[in-house]
């Protein structure tokens, strides 16, 4: 089973369990001829409209699977960028410290999921997003962050500036 299946597979069966934004495959790029890639998709921000991030990872094939085992898990190494796509509009967001999250795609086929998170900078009106791996023991320290500043911008808030 190619990773594209197996992913393909392990979404559809989390399909019962709504959990954030759907992501769109919008590029895919060949690093080596043992068919490991790095995919990069877009997500627009449920909550939030006028906002798209786009993520990328890297995606193991299948020589790559069976030279180097752990089957059925790809790296923690994941880049975003987000940026205002229209006018922006908040809805109920989640404006404690943690933020909420926004977006988790599973980077093996149980335990490991990329999540992004959205934290809202008060002080400096800006919305951050957190892009990073969680997993049940032994947490990656690999992440990284973008930022859309609201400042100047016409945003509506769906209920009140907070």
């Amino acid at each position: 089973m190619t990773s594209q299946k197996l992913r393909v597979a392990l979404v559809a069966g989390l399909a019962l369990f709504p959990f954030g934004a759907l992501a769109q495959v919008v590029g895919k790029v060949g690093v080596d001829w043992t068919g490991n890639d790095i995919v990069v998709e877009a997500i627009a921000d449920p909550k939030v409209k006028g906002v798209t991030c786009h993520i990328t990872y890297f995606e193991r094939g299948v020589i790559d699977r069976l030279k180097n085992g752990n089957w059925f898990e790809d790296p923690s190494n994941n880049a975003i960028s987000c940026s205002q796509t229209g006018p922006v509009e908040v809805g109920d967001i989640d404006l404690s410290k943690g933020g909420e999250e926004v977006f988790r795609q599973g980077m093996s086929l149980v335990w490991k999921k990329m999540v992004v998170n959205r934290i809202y900078d008060k002080t400096n009106d800006t919305l951050v997003y957190l892009v990073h791996t969680r997993e049940l023991t032994d947490g990656s320290a690999k992440m990284a962050i973008s930022t859309v500043p609201l400042y100047g911008q016409t945003v509506t808030w769906k209920n009140g500036k907070p």
